[in-house]
């Protein structure tokens, strides 16, 4: 696809991403999301591949006075990634200490709300990919390729349909393979590669979360 190409909306995102990922269809494959506006894509990977659906937990570390703007990205168990532009961003070590753990905190309150009577499924042995619906940074995607190769998975797949060319370099020595449909010139975005960029809500990953487990 070229630089200008968009997505209709995240589905079908998740449609051309599943295609991609075809070689792992039919091998019990372990779909875990970021979420939350990756857990739609996620949905639709799982069941076109024939895989389980789940979360990987993690929560980007804002920039003071510029929410948008990751200078890092915290895990369920506390391990951090902080990028080294954090300080020139105006990320102090106190600010970060208190990021942290506001962070913490919301990732403790997510767990307890996504999935609350069970624990999260073990990808040990297994192939997982791990689905945003874009990169930019990579805080949150490395955070989440850290926390879940910790666990010992059989092969760890990242998987996205756009990230900025730059950022996939950096994550290839974090999975096994990584897997995107745009890399695009002229990056500034996520949203901007979507026609459809909803926000997508709490409720709804817990109706997708819970649809994978009916």
């Amino acid at each position: 696809m070229s630089g200008k190409t968009h997505f209709d909306s995240r589905r079908d995102a998740a449609r051309r991403l599943a295609a991609a990922l075809a070689t792992y269809a039919g091998r019990h494959a372990l779909v875990l999301a970021i979420p939350r506006g990756a857990v739609e894509i996620g949905a639709v990977i799982a069941e076109r591949l024939g895989g389980e659906l789940d979360v990987v937990l993690v929560r980007k570390l804002r920039a003071p006075g510029n929410p948008e703007l990751a200078v890092g990205a915290v895990d369920e168990s506390g391990w951090t990634y902080v990028a080294d532009f954090a300080a020139e961003a105006g990320a102090t070590p106190a600010y970060l200490e208190r990021e942290i753990r506001a962070q913490s905190e919301l990732l403790r309150n997510r767990r307890a709300s996504y999935t609350p009577s069970r624990p999260p499924i073990d990808p040990r042995g297994r192939i997982v990919i791990v689905v945003d619906d874009g990169i930019a940074t990579g805080a949150s995607m490395i955070a989440a390729l850290h926390a879940v190769r910790e666990k010992q998975p059989a092969r760890l797949v990242c998987a996205v349909p756009v990230a900025a060319a730059e950022t996939l370099g950096r994550l290839k020595h974090d999975a096994d393979e990584v897997v995107c449909l745009e890399p695009p010139p002229g990056f500034h975005a996520v949203g901007q590669f979507y026609r459809d960029f909803r926000q997508v809500e709490d409720e709804e990953v817990i109706r997708l979360l819970a649809g994978q487990q009916a």
